[in-house]
């Protein structure tokens, strides 16, 4: 390591606190994107799920229509 001390790391030479903002940044942004892909996963699947079900009441209706 290239660091002496703890304190030193946290410094990083009288940088750390944009080393620091940065890597808090990066990792707000990758969380945001995890987020997000979950959510549209999430409600990309309830919408194909309506629609299969959707699906299945008019081939019912069309069933029970043409057994009149």
């Amino acid at each position: 390591m290239k660091f002496d001390t703890w304190s030193a790391f946290w410094a990083m030479g009288g940088y750390g606190f944009y080393v620091w903002l940065s890597f808090g940044f990066t990792l707000a942004i990758l969380l945001a994107i995890v987020w997000s892909t979950l959510a549209t996963k999430k409600s990309l699947l309830r919408g194909v799920k309506q629609k299969q079900q959707r699906a299945e009441r008019r081939k019912a209706a069309q069933k029970l229509e043409n057994t009149l």
